[in-house]
């Protein structure tokens, strides 16, 4: 097992702190950084933008170039192994072996079946020195999403609720605006713009007519880092098992994408009422005629790396039973409201401690006079 220096912590760091600069812009490739250090001084440091353009060890080599550094016995700091394969940009390990850089230091393998290990052993046969596995754990939250893609065909799933302290998101007559304050509801559209689609169901479209887009001018520090055209708007998937929605609702009026989901066709004069930017998917059924879940999921693994629910409490709570959800993000508020007031999950009725999900506190934090709980499922 390598042993990694103070040094080789600090740079790594430095890699996956550049590769957190395409987390709002990479998709569906994942998000990588490098930095390039000779003679204990970094020489070169970029990241990978967005899918199409230079990846984050061709980035690096051309800013060690324009700075007129010579690469040749240099040790990259890569986050994420590099690729071994020809698709849009040509081979980044290819990339480090002209360069002639003598080590490679790579927080994770890849799990793309067209990379896994074959980007290392290329650099390897080419004598160049490879370690892997620094900050192996932080480099693999990053990208959450694209590796559990390539190993499953299935995206991340990340369930996001808002509520009360006695869990109920909403009073009993359906009221529910603003359980959260407002710097929650920013914090929610950078975990929008986060993600490749956001999930919802009909009841929830009729109910409170959303948006679900990602407004630019809510994303805070973000606005800084980036120009608004390179933020990408999630797909936007609403359930509709029984084609209950029409288009006067406001999320149509927005230009972005929209997937309906339905267990039958609509029929084709209501097709037409729709914008050119809405989409139709019909679907298997579940067990209680509404759409599979699942089958819905592997659709979206296609090209989604991750997604985000902002559904009702059935919806929300269908996820999570089935086993389908990989995280909970509970943005609760500090107020109370009744016994009677609408509770955020539907869940079975569990009759055994076995039989409850398992939830994993991964992160907490106050969020203006709110609390965000971060929790793994499973």
């Amino acid at each position: 097992m390598a042993t990694f220096s103070v040094f080789d912590t600090q740079m790594m760091s430095r890699a996956i702190q550049l590769a957190r600069l395409g987390q709002y812009t990479t998709r569906p490739n994942p998000c990588v950084g490098c930095v390039l250090v000779l003679n204990g001084k970094i020489i070169g440091e970029g990241y990978h933008h967005k899918a199409g353009q230079g990846h984050a060890e061709v980035n690096a080599i051309a800013d060690a170039k324009a700075k007129n550094h010579s690469i040749k016995g240099a040790t990259a700091y890569v986050t994420l192994e590099p690729c071994s394969h020809y698709g849009r940009t040509p081979p980044c390990a290819e990339g480090l072996i002209k360069a002639e850089v003598a080590r490679v230091v790579v927080a994770i393998t890849d799990a793309n079946p067209q990379v896994a290990g074959n980007g290392i052993n290329m650099l390897k046969r080419a004598g160049i020195e490879v370690e892997v596995g620094l900050l192996e754990e932080e480099a693999l939250t990053l990208n959450l999403g694209f590796m559990k893609r390539m190993q499953t065909q299935m995206p991340w799933v990340s369930v996001k609720v808002a509520a009360s302290l006695d869990g109920k998101t909403a009073l009993s007559n359906g009221v529910s605006k603003w359980i959260t304050t407002t710097a929650a509801r920013k914090d929610v559209q950078k975990m929008r713009a986060k993600h490749c689609a956001v999930i919802t169901g009909v009841d929830t479209v009729i109910a409170d007519n959303p948006s679900l887009n990602v407004r630019f001018d809510e994303l805070g520090s973000v606005k800084h880092s980036h120009d608004e055209a390179d933020i990408f708007q999630p797909l936007r998937v609403v359930l509709d098992s029984n084609c209950r929605v029409t288009p006067e609702y406001q999320l149509f009026q927005i230009n972005s994408p929209i997937l309906l989901v339905s267990t039958k066709d609509y029929p084709a004069q209501i097709k037409q009422q729709f914008p050119a930017h809405v989409s139709f998917l019909q679907t298997t059924t579940d067990a209680q005629g509404r759409v599979c879940l699942k089958t819905l999921l592997l659709h979206l693994g296609q090209s989604c790396n991750s997604v985000m629910v902002e559904a009702g409490a059935t919806l929300s709570g269908s996820i999570i039973s089935q086993q389908l959800a990989d995280e909970l993000v509970l943005y609760q508020a500090p107020k109370i409201l009744g016994s009677e007031g609408r509770n955020m999950l539907n869940l079975p009725d569990y009759q055994t401690m076995e039989n409850l999900p398992n939830l994993t506190l991964k992160d907490k934090r106050n969020v203006g006079h709110d609390t965000r709980f971060m929790f793994r499922l499973g």
